[in-house]
C-alpha cells in the first residue's frame, strides 16, 4: 500500500440525532406520588376508621386513581404531542359543556355542585378544564404567535378563556383562579410586551372584587382570614396553624400528629400540608417545597429546549398550573391568603385531581421526547 494512501484521513462521522426523555422528571413524579400516598395514609387513617371502619379507605381509593393516572401518563407520553392540536377545540368544548352541566346535574357536596356521581366513583369536570385550557390555549397562541404581541389579539385570545372561567367560577372560584392564572402565564411567555399585563391585571382585580362581593360566603372568608382567632368559623385555620407551630424543626414523627385526630376538618384534603409540618417539621416542609422547585426546574428545561413553540407552551401551562396550585395551597394553610379550597398537587386526596395531574405529566414527558440532540 502506498504511503500516501496510508496517510489518508477517514471521513468524519456525521453526528447522529438522539431523542431525549426526561427521566429526572419521571423520577420526581413517582417520588412525589409515593410520598403523597404515605402522607395521605398517615393523615386519613383516623377518618377512615371513624367513617368507613377502614384506616386505609382513602389511600386505597387514591392508589386506584394513581394507577389509572400512571397508565394514562405512560400512554400519553408515547404519543406525539402535536396530535393534541387537532383535538384542542373539541377538548375545550367538552370541558365547557361538562362544567356547565355539573351546575344543573351534578351531585351536591358541602353546598356545592361540583361532581358527577358515576356508581362508586365521582368525577370533577373542573379538573378536566385545566388540561383542556392548556392544550387549547397553546394551539391558539401557536397559530397567532406573530400577532400575539398586539393588545387586541391578546384580548381576543383571553376571550376564549373567559367562558370556561366564568362557568367554573360559579361554584368553584379557586379552580377558576387557577385556570385564569394558567392563561395569563402562557400569554405572558408568548407576548413580548409586558405592559399589556398590567392593564389586564387591573381588569382582573376589579372583576375579582365584584365577583367576591356577589356572594356573602366569599366576603365572609376574607373576614375569617383577617381575624381567624375571634371568628366563629376560623376553627380550621387556627387548628392548621397550631399543627404547623407544634411541629418545630423536625416534627413529632410520622403518624404522630394530634391535630389530624378530628381537630382539622378533612385534614386529608386542602389542609394536608399542616399535618406534614406537624409530623415532619420545618425540615420536611422545606424538603417538599424543594421537590416542587426541582419539578418546576425540569419543566423549565423541557420548555426551553422543546422542538417547537407549541410544545413549549404546553409545558409552560403545566408549569403554571403546578406552581400556582402549590403556592396558593401553602398560602391558604399558613393563612397568608383567604381560604380558597385548593389541593396540594400529588399529596392531597382527590381521585380526579391525581388522574388529570398525571395525564398532564404525560404531556410534559411527551414534549421531552421531542427534544433532539446530536452525538458524534
Amino acid at each position: 500500500m502506498a504511503r500516501g494512501q496510508q496517510n489518508e484521513k477517514k471521513p468524519a462521522k456525521k453526528p447522529k440525532p438522539v431523542r431525549y426523555f426526561d427521566y429526572s422528571l419521571l423520577f420526581l413524579i413517582i417520588f412525589l406520588l409515593c410520598f403523597g400516598l404515605v402522607m395521605l395514609y398517615s393523615t386519613s387513617a383516623y377518618y377512615g376508621v371513624l367513617r368507613y371502619d377502614d384506616g386505609a379507605h382513602y389511600v386505597k381509593r387514591q392508589l386506584q386513581a394513581s394507577v389509572l393516572g400512571l397508565v394514562a401518563m405512560l400512554i400519553i407520553s408515547q404519543m406525539p404531542y402535536r396530535i393534541w392540536m387537532k383535538m384542542s377545540t373539541l377538548a375545550y368544548l367538552v370541558a365547557l359543556g361538562l362544567c356547565t352541566a355539573v351546575i344543573f346535574l351534578g351531585s351536591e357536596k358541602k353546598g356545592q355542585s361540583r361532581w358527577f356521581e358515576i356508581g362508586p366513583f365521582s368525577i370533577q369536570p373542573s379538573e378536566l378544564a385545566k388540561v383542556a385550557v392548556i392544550i387549547f390555549l397553546a394551539t391558539v397562541v401557536y397559530k397567532t404567535s406573530k400577532q400575539v404581541g398586539n393588545f387586541k389579539t391578546l384580548m381576543k385570545v383571553m376571550t376564549f378563556v373567559l367562558p370556561i372561567t366564568g362557568v367554573v367560577a360559579y361554584n368553584n372560584l379557586s379552580t377558576a383562579i387557577i385556570i385564569l392564572g394558567i392563561a395569563v402565564c402562557m400569554l405572558f411567555v408568548a407576548s413580548p410586551k409586558y405592559s399589556h399585563f398590567l392593564i389586564m391585571g387591573g381588569v382582573v382585580l376589579v372583576l375579582g372584587v365584584v365577583f367576591i362581593s356577589l356572594a356573602a360566603y366569599r366576603a365572609e372568608r376574607i373576614e375569617i382570614w383577617l381575624d381567624p382567632e375571634h371568628h366563629e368559623k376560623g376553627f380550621q385555620t387556627m387548628q392548621g396553624l397550631y399543627a404547623i407551630g407544634s411541629g418545630g424543626l423536625f416534627g413529632k414523627g410520622l403518624g404522630e400528629s394530634m391535630q389530624k385526630l378530628g381537630f382539622i376538618p378533612e385534614a386529608q384534603n386542602d389542609m394536608i400540608f399542616s399535618v406534614i409540618c406537624e409530623e415532619l417539621g420545618l425540615f420536611g416542609a422545606v424538603c417538599l417545597i424543594l421537590l416542587y422547585l426541582l419539578l418546576i426546574w425540569r419543566f423549565m428545561i423541557i420548555a426551553s429546549n422543546a422542538a417547537d413553540l407549541y410544545g413549549a407552551l404546553i409545558v409552560v401551562g403545566i408549569m403554571a398550573h403546578i406552581s400556582i396550585q402549590v403556592v396558593l395551597n401553602i398560602a391558604v394553610v399558613t393563612n397568608t391568603i383567604p381560604n380558597t379550597g385548593i389541593t396540594l398537587p400529588f399529596i392531597s386526596y382527590g381521585g380526579t385531581s391525581i388522574l388529570f395531574l398525571l395525564s398532564e405529566m404525560g404531556l410534559a414527558l411527551s414534549v421531552s421526547r421531542g427534544i433532539k440532540f446530536e452525538v458524534t
